[in-house]
Parts: C-alpha cells; structure tokens; sequence
C-alpha cells in the first residue's frame, strides 16, 4: 500500500521548495496528543494493544497505535480509539481528547479539522490484570 503524503503551504523561502507530511506523522502527533489526555489508560483496541505491548517489550513505541488518519489538501479527519481508565466520565474523557488532538493538528501540522471521531473500546480497571497474572502463576 502506498503511503500518502500531503503538501502543505506555499512556498515561503528564497529558494521555493515545498513541506510533505507524511500521514503517519500526523497520525503520530494525534496519538501523543491523545494518550496524554487524563483518564486515557491506552489507544487501540485488543488486538492494536498487544502488539503495542510486543513492540514496548523490545524497547519501540507505536505512537500511532489505535489511530486511523485520512488526510486531504487542507484538512485531516482521525479515528481514535481509547482505552479509558475506570471510574472516569467516558463522555468527558473522549471530549478531552477530541480537543486535544484537533488543537495538535491544527498547531502542529496546520491543518484545518474536518472530523475526529473517537471510540472507546474498552475500560480499564485496576488490579483486572494482576489477577489474570495470579491466577496463571497458581497453574504451573
């Protein structure tokens, strides 16, 4: 599959040129934005979150996991799906990250917003996992 890039600006300097962006870039920018958003515990679903975990074990980050881009001339729409941290207001976190990243994008790419649609996939509770871990150590 190909890779899409976008042009931005008209040329500013002396010499001309141009600025590419490369769409996995701005899915990375979305991605910090969104992960640094209070009460995101992850991005992706299940499936996004074990290969995240996989990669972080070697020592790489996915900064784009769970984000989904379509970039146009002048506009970027994101797809975004969270993992939020139990008992946070579900509505008010994805509002939160919304915000984020639409101002991520528009000031660090400088891009206009057409849409950020964000999903939460899932709830994080704490101490769900530890018990899982538990109970596999019991079965050896």
């Amino acid at each position: 599959m190909a890779e899409n890039t976008i042009t931005t600006g008209t040329p500013t300097t002396k010499d001309g040129g141009s600025t590419v962006i490369v769409d996995a870039v701005v899915a990375k920018v979305a991605g910090i934005a969104a992960a640094e958003v209070p009460g995101v515990h992850a991005l992706g679903g299940g499936a996004a979150r074990v290969i995240g975990n996989i990669r972080q074990a070697v020592g790489s980050k996915d900064y784009a996991q769970g984000v989904s881009v379509e970039v146009g001339e002048t506009e970027v729409a994101a797809d975004i799906a969270i993992q939020v941290d139990y008992p946070e207001q579900l509505q008010r976190v994805a509002g939160n990250v919304r915000k984020a990243v639409h101002e991520a994008i528009t000031d660090l790419v400088g891009m206009k917003v057409a849409e950020i649609n964000v999903t939460v996939v899932d709830v994080f509770i704490p101490g769900d996992d530890d018990e899982d871990t538990a109970d596999e150590a019991r079965v050896n």
